[in-house]
């Protein structure tokens, strides 16, 4: 089975310009969509603790999935660790990954090296992005512009969330419902 993988940084955004892609690569190698299963996280890359993600290596590991196709290699880890890490334990598995718009297919020890330059510099735009995100912070706190979030305030309504879930949703619909990440599901449950 070929397993598409997508992933959007907030539950506010859409990976519709991925999953194009990637179709259009699908489409143009000569696959067929029935062999394809979809993997579509909606929260950050720093971590590789991410619903649809975790599917997707339990799906490696049981030995159903034997190629992966990813849209940015940065799609994957925005952490260089955890992306080199996962990239070897794929091509020793002999998991072929295809990266759609960098069009580059890693596996062996060069498809390894270029994954860590690839996330390296991931790793570095977060950095980078978290630096200018401060600075502007700064600027605006000196302004007094600045307002950030009140003490006390949620991205959501945590009762909301413990009311959906004894309703039985899961957490990746609590997540979409209240446009928050997962992560902030699972600790409104944690608190409520």
């Amino acid at each position: 089975m070929i397993a598409a993988y997508c992933r959007v940084s907030t539950a506010q955004q859409k990976a519709d310009s991925q999953v194009a892609e990637i179709q259009k690569w699908l489409k143009a190698h000569g696959f067929d969509e029935n062999q394809v299963e979809w993997y579509i996280d909606k929260e950050s890359g720093k971590s590789l603790r991410r619903l649809e993600f975790q599917r997707l290596q339990a799906d490696i590991f049981s030995g159903s999935v034997r190629t992966v196709v990813c849209w940015k290699l940065d799609r994957l880890s925005r952490r260089l660790r955890d992306g080199v890490t996962l990239l070897a334990d794929w091509c020793e598995r002999d998991i072929k990954v295809v990266v759609v718009t960098q069009q580059i297919e890693l596996g062996g020890a060069v498809g390894r090296m270029l994954a860590a330059l690839l996330l390296g510099l991931a790793e570095i735009e977060l950095e980078y992005r978290s630096q200018r995100q401060m600075a502007g912070i700064e600027v605006a706190k000196k302004r007094g512009i600045y307002k950030g979030r009140e003490r006390g305030t949620f991205k959501a309504e945590p009762r909301r969330a413990v009311e959906l879930r004894s309703r039985g949703l899961k957490i990746a619909e609590i997540a979409t419902a209240l446009g928050t990440s997962a992560r902030t599901v699972q600790r409104y449950l944690r608190a409520g």
